[in-house]
């Protein structure tokens, strides 16, 4: 153990030592002109230095002015906060039961508001909502579609009207003939799970 101590010693003293690259030139070669130009550097020429230079950008402290928060103990919140740069944003949730019986889960809704001023100086307002049926987002900004055409409206008329007629249909046969109408419903199911059924 002891060797191994003296050995890796002498392996960082060696390593530790400096580094000059001996010339075979008997007149000093490459040693002694590496030597002049470090004295030439130090008698005040300042050395270029090529490395890229990394500038740190500093922003501007945005001040909080205001800041609530109110939390309830059946789920429920209410959240507000307005900065320095003219950014107001509200909240508010609360837990709402979804679904009937045994199907039944508590979901979190959401709605709220907030707004900012636009590098364009246009005042942004967005209001939302978050619930079973998904996010709904409105706001000025927010690019509408088009208007659909009177042909395509009268297509999905027509689409919704046969949709209607076929649970009409469904409905009267399923009063009138019960059992027919059991066997359909297995049937349908058979096709929706991938078990087509032959004819």
């Amino acid at each position: 153990m002891k060797v191994l101590v003296v050995l890796s010693a002498a392996l960082a003293l060696t390593a530790a030592i400096p580094q000059r690259r001996l010339s075979l030139n008997q007149e000093g070669g490459d040693q002694q002109a590496a030597e002049q130009n470090y004295n030439n550097n130090q008698q005040g020429e300042s050395i270029k230095d090529f490395r890229p230079r990394t500038t740190i950008d500093t922003t501007t402290v945005i001040p909080i002015i205001s800041f609530d928060k109110e939390q309830g103990t059946d789920g429920s919140y209410k959240t507000s906060y307005e900065t320095g740069n003219n950014i107001f944003a509200q909240e508010e949730g609360y837990l709402k039961t979804v679904g009937q019986d045994e199907d039944a889960v508590p979901a979190l809704v959401q709605q709220g508001s907030y707004s900012y001023t636009a590098p364009d100086g246009q005042v942004i307002t967005v209001e939302y909502t978050a619930d079973e049926f998904g996010f709904q987002v409105k706001g000025d900004h927010i690019p509408t579609p088009p208007p659909v055409s009177p042909e395509i409206q009268k297509g999905l008329d027509l689409i919704y009207a046969g949709i209607r007629a076929n649970q009409e249909r469904n409905a009267l046969e399923l009063k009138n003939n019960p059992e027919a109408a059991r066997s359909q419903d297995e049937k349908a199911a058979l096709d929706y799970k991938g078990f087509y059924r032959q004819n």
